[in-house]
């Protein structure tokens, strides 16, 4: 028997012991897994974006699975409607959650905030934020680069390319999050879903002292605190020169739309506010007298 044909034999003999270990090992330490995990990733969406707080949507399940109770616990992509079908799946209660949507808070476009350079780098958000401040005079505003798009896998952002801003499909928008944690400026901010889609918010993020940031841009916030004066139900705080309104807290009254001189506040969604006439008052005549 010549060393090649001795070689393959003592290979193949060491493979298979190694596979039959390896096989022992296998059946020693193996963990069965609930088969309920299989059937509830099933009825997630498949984002895989982390909105839950889980590590993908099969961790999702797993935790859902293993949990006494789906309270608190919410795959925001799917909504409560996919909530319902793993409840039904798990034989649990389904809670009811507010849901939520990403906003985008900027509207410095091109019209309201003129470019001062020419940036000539890469095509991204994130390099283009640690290389200096922006081709114009607001360093808190939308690069529009689009790192917020290409992390939505749901396709619910685009930029519009007339005003170069990010614009959210509040149709399809699941709120999971992923297109805010990518933004590097933090102007994409995950708010509760009004009815009909309707919100009031603040689209700035400039907090520089009002005439600085209205000098960057026409529509920044001032802080002049008097949106924050008008609201009856504490929904906004001003900080950092910067106002706030809470959605939680928020009425949606509009008034403070009304009394903001930058126009810095924005009610989407909302139908046209009918505008009343005032009643033309009736001329009053004089009977002539007869002759």
């Amino acid at each position: 028997m010549n060393i090649i044909t001795i070689s393959i034999i003592s290979l193949a003999a060491i493979g298979a012991i190694a596979a039959m270990i390896l096989y022992i090992i296998a059946q020693r330490f193996k963990v069965d897994e609930d088969p309920r995990i299989d059937e509830v990733e099933k009825a997630l969406p498949g984002a895989n974006c982390g909105g839950c707080g889980k590590a993908g949507c099969r961790n999702f399940a797993e935790s859902c699975v293993k949990a006494d109770s789906l309270e608190g616990m919410l795959c925001p992509v799917g909504g409560n409607e996919v909530m319902k079908r793993i409840a039904n799946i798990l034989g649990k209660e389904a809670h009811e959650a507010e849901s939520r949507v990403a906003v985008v808070r900027c509207n410095g476009s091109c019209q309201h905030r003129p470019q001062t350079n020419i940036y000539e780098g890469a095509h991204n958000c994130a390099i283009t934020h640690n290389l200096y401040a922006g081709s114009t005079g607001c360093a808190y505003g939308c690069l529009g680069c689009g790192d917020c798009v290409s992390v939505c896998s749901l396709g619910a952002i685009s930029i519009d390319p007339d005003t170069h801003l990010p614009v959210v499909d509040i149709d399809i928008c699941g709120g999971c999050g992923a297109c805010s944690r990518a933004c590097p400026r933090n102007i994409i901010e995950v708010r509760k879903k009004g009815p009909k889609g309707r919100g009031v918010y603040v689209a700035c993020m400039n907090k520089e002292k009002g005439g600085v940031a209205r000098n960057a841009c026409e529509v920044a916030c001032i802080g002049c605190s008097k949106c924050a004066k008008e609201c009856k139900f504490e929904a906004i705080t001003i900080a950092n020169n910067l106002s706030y309104i809470d959605s939680d807290k928020c009425k949606m009254c509009r008034k403070c739309v009304d009394v903001c001189p930058t126009g810095a506040i924005l009610a989407v969604n909302f139908p046209p506010k009918k505008v009343v006439e005032p009643i033309a008052k009736a001329e009053e005549t004089t009977p002539t007298e007869n002759k």
